[in-house]
Parts: structure tokens; sequence; C-alpha cells
């Protein structure tokens, strides 16, 4: 992972708007959606917000500016020089001491829980892992001594876009240990939701088990829809005649573009509200979406259209 100011292409003294500014930028040029063809553009619209969300709290950039967090936002591990040659080996991709068999799982969140596969041989598909969330990790032993520390946890944010909120998605997230994981975003999935992801975080230096694994929902930035909690807003060209007259005309919404019925003498500015068509709630709803209008004059110059304009400007006067 790179520097998150490299990512972001700002100073280290480069201040909250300017890099507000910088994130928003590159989040419409770098966005999935505007380069489809390109099969390494979620990794880098993903390593863009995990810079975005170091650099954009106060905190976790003095953490990193101090080097106790690393570009990925993960503790720095202390150095154990005295403990068995120099600490935990590492290979080229990280901790070593991975069978080959385990680098891919994957994972999937529905009403009937959390289930894992693995591209381990044998029975192949799903196991129950329903003890995958809430469960702590014991440190002490059964005979009342300590157990070995478990490895560190890591914080992983993923992004997805406001259709795969709404309508669910498959998502690969890749892990610093080399693992790849298939989480599957449900339907109806709000931003904020946070999944643990047990025994998939950093191995223990001390022989201890894996630390686990936190995915936490971000809405990435959409180069249509502007969020406004859970609602949606988007601007719609209307041609002058059509404002004038009335019209129909097509209107993007997460499900597919559907008519809106522009009534006649319609202002510049008016707001039609499309009940449903917005994002996820907290209820099980959606939001609406809230569609703009933008009066749009011809390409052309129409000598008549102006004449009129004249016409009815003398007439106010």
């Amino acid at each position: 992972m790179r520097d998150p100011y490299d990512v972001l292409g700002v100073s280290k003294t480069a201040d909250e708007a300017e890099i507000k500014r910088a994130y928003r930028k590159l989040a419409k040029k770098l966005h999935p959606d505007a380069n489809a063809s390109d099969p390494k553009a979620q990794d880098r619209f993903a390593e863009l917000n995990t810079a975005h969300e170091i650099l954009e709290d106060k905190e976790k950039r003095a953490q990193y500016d101090r080097g106790e967090i690393d570009a990925e936002g993960k503790p720095k591990a202390p150095e154990f020089t005295g403990f068995r040659g120099g600490g935990p080996r590492r290979g080229p991709g990280g901790f070593s001491g991975y069978d080959g068999d385990t680098i891919f799982e994957s994972f999937s969140f529905g009403p009937e829980g959390a289930r894992r596969s693995s591209g381990r041989g044998g029975g192949g598909g799903f196991e129950d892992i329903g003890d995958i969330f809430g469960f702590g990790r014991q440190r002490r032993s059964a005979g009342g001594g300590f157990a070995p520390q478990p490895g560190a946890d890591m914080e992983i944010t993923l992004p997805v876009s406001f259709e795969e909120a709404a309508e669910g998605a498959s998502k690969r997230v890749g892990l610093p240990n080399g693992k790849q994981i298939d989480i599957k975003i449900a339907a109806g999935t709000r931003e904020g939701h946070r999944m643990r992801l047990k025994g998939q975080g950093e191995p223990s230096a001390m022989g201890g088990p894996p630390g686990d694994a936190y995915v936490t929902i971000s809405y990435a930035p959409h180069p249509i829809f502007e969020r406004d909690g859970d609602d949606l807003r988007q601007n719609v060209d209307v041609a002058l005649a059509d404002a004038v007259l009335g019209a129909k005309v097509r209107v993007p919404t997460l499900k597919g573009a559907v008519e809106l019925a522009i009534p006649a003498w319609t202002s510049g500015g008016r707001t039609f509200r499309l009940r449903g068509k917005g994002l996820p709630t907290a209820s099980g709803g959606h939001g609406d979406l809230l569609v703009r209008t933008n009066l749009v004059l011809p390409k052309d110059k129409d000598g008549d259209l102006e004449a009129l304009m004249k016409k009815l400007r003398e007439q106010a006067d």
C-alpha cells in the first residue's frame, strides 16, 4: 500500500479542505463505474478510500505521521529482537506459514447467518460458522495460566456503490496476509455495517490464534447521484420547449431509468420526488430520489425564439 499522501497527491501539510477536494476529484476519476474495462479499477479505488479514511480522521492521521499505524491503518507490530532470533518470520507477501489450500475463502451474510467456504479439498460446499460473530477470545488457559496472545485484529473499509448497497453484490477483498476473501453484500446493506471475520486477522507472534478482521461498509462517491441522508439527489436537463409545453424525460435510478412526467410551464430548479428510489433505510425501506430540473436552451441560436423573448420582455416592462 502506498503512502496515503502520495495516493491523494497532497503534501503532508495539507489541510482538511485540500484533502477533501483531492479525494472528490480522484473519486470521480477512479470510480469503477467510470473504468469498467480496467480490471485494476476496484483495487485503485479501494486504495484511494483507505488513504482518505486515514487522512480525513485527525487521530488516525496523527498516528500515521508518528509511525504508529501503516498505510492500511493497521497498528505496526513491535520488534521482538530477543525472541526466537528477531521476531516472526515474514515472507515476500507478509507473514509466512500459510498452506496453499487456505489462500482463498468465501463468506456470505444473509438471513441464514454467516457461512464460509474454502479452497480446501474434501466435502466442499459451505460449513456453518455461526460463531463468527460476538465471541471473544480467551486469554486464560484451562489450568489458570495465560494462553499465548492472539494476533492483532485488522480493520478494513469496503467501499460499495449505491447500486450494490441497494441490490446486493459479491465483493472480493484482499487481506494483507495474502488471502482473498469474497464477501456477499446483502440487498439493503447500509453504510457503517460492520462484519467480524473470525480468525482472518494478523497471525500471532507468540504461537496464539490469529486475530480477527473487521469489515466496515462505506458508500463510494457516485458519478450521478448526490447523497442526502437516505435520499439521493440528481439534476436532469429539460429542454426549454419541454418545460413550456410539458413532456416525459428519462431519469436514471439505482434500479434503471424511469420516465418522469414534466408538467407544462415547469420552471428551472423545480424538484420532483420519486418515492422509494433512494438508499436503504434503517427501517428496511428506501429513501427517495429528488430530481431537480435544469432548463437547457437550444444548441443553435433561434431568431424566432429571440424575437419572442424580446416581446415578452417588452410586455413585462
